[in-house]
């Protein structure tokens, strides 16, 4: 249950300074200080519009939509007619928090709005053309994008635009000659390398897409192409592989490409392989850092091989001076792992000392809270991420699964499932609205983290979430073994062994190497745990052990 990742961190990114994370979080206590600075400030001039709007395009910042979109309506509201410069920004930032909640048309009215008040605003126009595209107003966004390359000839934007129109008119050539125009003007931008590879995904050339992201991060480590990277291997983990693979024959002194080679292998619970590449890194003088060594001990924890994982994460720790809290949480993990739960509380502890937790990290401090009894703690932390992520249904089924298994409230826990069956209902189609009534998403993992299935299970509908497991298996193209993996859980809390192995077999053979999942886990109450007293279990695990334990060839 790692698989959601949601950014990439590398070596030379941000995300590796310790603290970094806690820096630009909205608890930070610098940025707490900023909006209680505003707060007064705004109580002593409460009718001043450009108060409102620098926080609300503080709160964008920080991801608060809700919070910057009351402001920014309050700044509308306050700003006269005259002041026509604040209200196209005010109309520009309500149209992007729109636009993140997925409120298109919404956006679509302020971008026009805004546009009206500076016609010759080219990302107003840009960004309207964008939304009617969204809509599926294709005609309105081609008129758009052409008056964009008008403007600017030269506009990777606009070049972009027309490609993508051009795939929904199904005129394909056209589009790859737009993209290919686009990156011959502007050969040395990463981003128009970025923008091709966009195009090329929506052809359904992953490859190609690989490609060019690999290119634009050998220009300057663009951090987008990473993220790009990430979301290809979600879907297609064999293209992105094998691109980067491709890439390290022509480059074999590249450290970069290993690094990214392994930690999407990590990402992707192939664990061996992403040992190989972060091992080569050292053994080659490419890189030795703290954050590496913690990545190897995670790889290590996954295979079970907990002395050497500990020995890993030691190692990060002393090379760190004891700063960075995820490596603290990598420790408790393998404490966890070995049912250690006196020295995995100490080492959460540690951690929470050095700073704020990922979210993911948070999760463990739960799991381990109930691993040692403590089902109150475990509960309120749970519940406290439900309030502070609401749309996160993992928080609901590890609530559940402490409300269930710890404090035996079961009445407690099934209304948790209920609400997690009743919050990822499928949206009935409104033709009417081609974004809200969307296409089927192709990411397994969005699909997988509504936990839909086992909220069924759990609620008393058995048959409702087999038909769920059944129908990922048949919508969803599974490139890495993790959704098999899924399924194969629900499958066997089911009580269907002979389709949990069939299944957990197609996971295999896709090379899902956890093998700590597989043999040990049984939290959250979504774990094979069911068929490890099944005498197929260790004969399958057996027949895969070159997932595990690397052999001579």
């Amino acid at each position: 249950m790692n698989k959601f990742i949601t950014a990439v961190i590398s070596a030379v990114t941000l995300t590796s300074i310790p603290g970094f994370a806690q820096q630009n979080s909205i608890n930070n206590p610098m940025t707490q200080a900023m909006f209680e600075v505003y707060t007064s400030e705004i109580a002593a001039n409460p009718n001043d519009p450009d108060l409102y709007y620098r926080r609300a395009n503080e709160y964008y910042k920080f991801n608060q939509y809700l919070r910057a979109l009351s402001d920014v309506d309050k700044a509308l509201q306050l700003t006269t007619e005259n002041d026509r410069d604040l209200r196209f920004l005010s109309y520009m930032l309500r149209a992007e928090i729109y636009q993140m909640t997925d409120k298109h048309r919404e956006a679509l009215s302020d971008f026009s709005s805004a546009l009206a008040l500076d016609p010759t605003s080219f990302m107003a126009l840009y960004q309207k053309a964008n939304e009617e595209y969204e809509l599926g107003d294709y005609s309105a966004a081609k008129a758009d994008y052409t008056r964009m390359r008008a403007i600017n000839p030269r506009s990777p934007e606009a070049l972009t635009g027309l490609a993508r129109v051009a795939v929904k008119e199904n005129n394909l050539g056209l589009a790859s000659e737009f993209m290919d125009d686009a990156v011959e003007l502007m050969p040395s931008d990463s981003d128009v390398y970025i923008r091709r590879a966009s195009v090329r995904r929506m052809l359904n050339n992953n490859t190609g897409a690989v490609q060019d992201l690999l290119m634009a991060i050998s220009i300057d480590n663009n951090t987008r192409a990473f993220q790009e990277l990430i979301d290809i291997a979600n879907e297609d983990y064999p293209a992105v592989i094998s691109g980067l693979s491709t890439s390290i024959t022509y480059a074999p002194r590249q450290g970069m490409l290993y690094y990214i080679r392994g930690f999407i292998a990590q990402a992707h619970d192939h664990f061996l392989s992403a040992l190989a590449d972060y091992q080569k890194l050292i053994d080659d003088g490419m890189y030795e850092y703290a954050g590496l060594y913690n990545s190897i001990a995670q790889c290590q924890l996954a295979l079970c091989k907990y002395p050497d994982a500990m020995n890993s994460v030691d190692n990060a720790i002393s090379m760190d001076g004891g700063k960075n809290p995820e490596f603290y949480v990598t420790k408790a993990r393998i404490y966890y792992a070995q049912n250690r739960m006196e020295f995995a509380e100490d080492a959460l502890k540690e951690a929470t000392s050095k700073g704020q937790l990922s979210a993911r990290d948070t999760d463990w401090r739960g799991i381990i809270d109930f691993g040692a009894g403590e089902y109150d703690a475990a509960n309120e932390l749970f519940g406290g991420l439900i309030i502070d992520q609401p749309d996160v249904m993992r928080n609901y089924i590890y609530r559940a699964w402490v409300l269930n298994d710890g404090m035996k409230q079961t009445d407690a826990a099934r209304n948790l499932y209920n609400r997690v069956v009743g919050m990822t209902e499928p949206a009935e189609a409104d033709p009417s609205n081609p974004v809200a009534a969307g296409e089927k998403t192709a990411k397994p993992l969005t699909a997988i983290s509504t936990y839909r299935g086992f909220a069924l299970l759990y609620s008393g509908d058995k048959d409702a979430a087999v038909k769920w497991g059944d129908d990922l298996l048949r919508d969803y193209r599974d490139t890495d073994g993790y959704l098999s993996y899924m399924v194969a859980c629900l499958y066997a809390n089911c009580g269907d062994n002979d389709r949990a192995f069939s299944t957990l077999e197609k996971a295999l053979q896709l090379g899902y190497g956890n093998l700590y999942e597989l043999t040990a886990a049984d939290y959250g109450r979504v774990s094979i745990a069911p068929l490890r007293s099944d005498s197929r279990f260790n004969v399958l695990l057996a027949r895969y052990s070159h997932l595990f334990e690397k052999t001579d060839k």
